[in-house]
């Protein structure tokens, strides 16, 4: 996969992603990265990218020009573009995944009041945002997109099976997790996971799955694939909790 992300602030987007399993994978050529600084593609001597926008009004806005040339440099056939905004549909795994199947990404970065709107009328393909709150700008939700979909790249975690066995890949809450010692703090180690008894651990924590999803987050079990016997364990939930 290429990702090309076009900024102001290269250097804190490569900081980021350079860094952990994401930097890792970089240099391993799992994937490609491109930062692309917009203000290198202005034709204010001062290297100005924004304006005061028409109508009046506080803030500044991002002009079109230096964004659509920054995205020719890097446009190819396959490139999806992405505008990171809090008006964009909010980010989920289903998401992450789907996005992980692309060839090319282009993340578009905002800043101040916002973009021009005719560019992004012209380059943008989907709009997304990490939820209803106000960044000062779009490189920390770009981030967050390019971790959540790269880690679902074959072999950036190493262990594939891992991206399938947590929160949100089915629409449930993932399990409760131990290591070593099997006590601290005066807690120990639920006995079944020391068991040895394969499916005794999968239908224990199944069940934890599905308790954390029910109190934590009971709107995501309207669209979870639960079975009769996930339904019945539901259903003892939720008689306990009157």
């Amino acid at each position: 996969m290429r990702i090309d992300i076009l900024t102001l602030f290269p250097e804190m987007v490569r900081a980021v992603l350079g860094e952990s399993i994401t930097g890792r994978a970089l240099k391993n050529s799992l994937y490609e990265l491109n930062t692309v600084n917009i203000r290198d593609f202005t034709a204010d001597k001062h290297r100005r990218v924004d304006d005061s926008p028409y109508g009046g009004g506080s803030g500044m806005v991002m002009e079109a020009q230096p964004i659509y040339d920054a995205y020719v440099s890097v446009y190819s056939p396959d490139a999806k573009v992405i505008y990171l905004s809090p008006q964009g549909r909010p980010f989920c795994q289903q998401k992450a995944r789907t996005l992980s199947e692309e060839k090319h990404l282009i993340l578009l970065c905002g800043h101040y009041e916002g973009v021009d709107e005719r560019v992004l009328e012209e380059i943008v393909d989907e709009e997304i945002s990490l939820g209803d709150f106000v960044l000062t700008g779009g490189e920390i939700a770009a981030c967050a997109v390019c971790d959540a979909v790269l880690r679902l790249i074959p072999g950036v975690l190493g262990n594939n099976a891992s991206s399938f066995e947590e929160s949100f890949e089915d629409n449930l809450l993932e399990y409760p997790q131990y290591t070593r010692p099997e006590e601290v703090l005066g807690r120990r180690v639920p006995e079944v996971l020391l068991s040895g008894h394969h499916k005794n651990i999968e239908r224990f924590r199944r069940e934890k799955s599905l308790e954390r999803t029910f109190y934590k987050r009971p709107d995501l079990l309207e669209k979870a694939d639960l079975t009769r016997t996930d339904l019945a364990f539901l259903e003892t939930l939720k008689k306990n909790t009157k």
